[in-house]
């Protein structure tokens, strides 16, 4: 469209001067039907006798549109969230599920999305479903969950590369929500609930090991200092009162027995 530098012809220039004389003679009732306001966030494609004048959008503010020879039609430049409605994914490993996401995109050449594309809303929502049930399509779940934001980037690079020729910029892709059967999400459970276990049992194990170097250790300790023992007797005997327990257990040294026997 932009490579195009063919003119209107005679026939062409014929029409467009017989509509400015239509302006001039019709003035100045004219000149409200021909001028129009374009907004800040907006521009206007301007066709003359079927062609884009000046190869380019004009706007924003007021343009000139001359009666039977010039349409035009208003773009919108304001970013658009587009929801991807859920789809019917099957996953590399066999694994159904249900995806949905966002897509937020702008329009950055106004000729381009009206000239290359019918409707280029709907052709973008399309474009962002099937490429989104291609990208995820050769994920498995454990993939898919942990590398969710490389997913998204493909998917938006992918999406870049086939909307340029439509004036579309892709700002953003998230990916909603990821719903799996029932089935998947006990066994899912089933796992990661057994993992859990297995890692409690292996910490638990870690700690009646440490624990037990250091019982060694303060048996040695102790070993070294016979008055060492009845000391923590008594520091015992008083964590026991602080409890307000009515039955107080007072440990005796056991080499006190084994002295009593021998007398």
């Amino acid at each position: 469209i932009a490579d195009r530098r063919q003119g209107f012809g005679v026939c062409g220039w014929i029409l467009v001067s017989l509509s400015c004389l239509l302006v001039l003679i019709t003035f100045p009732v004219s000149i409200w039907a021909c001028i129009k306001v374009i907004r800040e966030y907006e521009h206007a494609v301007v066709f003359r006798l079927g062609r884009i004048l000046s190869k380019k959008a004009k706007g924003p503010g007021m343009i000139l549109v001359l009666p039977c020879t010039d349409t035009f039609i208003k773009v919108d430049l304001r970013m658009v969230s587009c929801k991807i409605p859920p789809q019917e994914i099957l996953m590399r490993d066999a694994v159904t599920a249900q995806v949905d996401g966002v897509v937020n995109y702008r329009i950055h050449s106004a000729v381009s999305a009206v000239a290359n594309v019918t409707d280029v809303h709907s052709a973008t929502l399309l474009l962002a479903q099937t490429t989104l049930r291609n990208v995820l399509g050769t994920q498995s779940l454990a993939q898919l969950l942990p590398g969710c934001e490389e997913i998204v980037h493909s998917i938006q690079v992918t999406l870049n590369n086939a909307t340029e020729q439509w004036g579309i910029k892709v700002a953003r892709v998230e990916i909603k929500d990821i719903r799996i059967p029932v089935a998947m999400q006990r066994a899912m459970a089933a796992e990661a609930e057994a993992a859990r276990e297995t890692k409690a049992k292996v910490v638990a194990a870690e700690g009646e090991m440490s624990a037990s170097k250091a019982l060694q250790k303060a048996s040695m300790v102790l070993a070294e200092s016979p008055a060492g023992l009845p000391l923590r007797y008594l520091q015992t005997l008083t964590a026991v009162a602080a409890q307000n327990n009515s039955i107080i257990v007072f440990p005796l040294p056991v080499d006190m027995f084994g002295s009593l026997g021998q007398k």
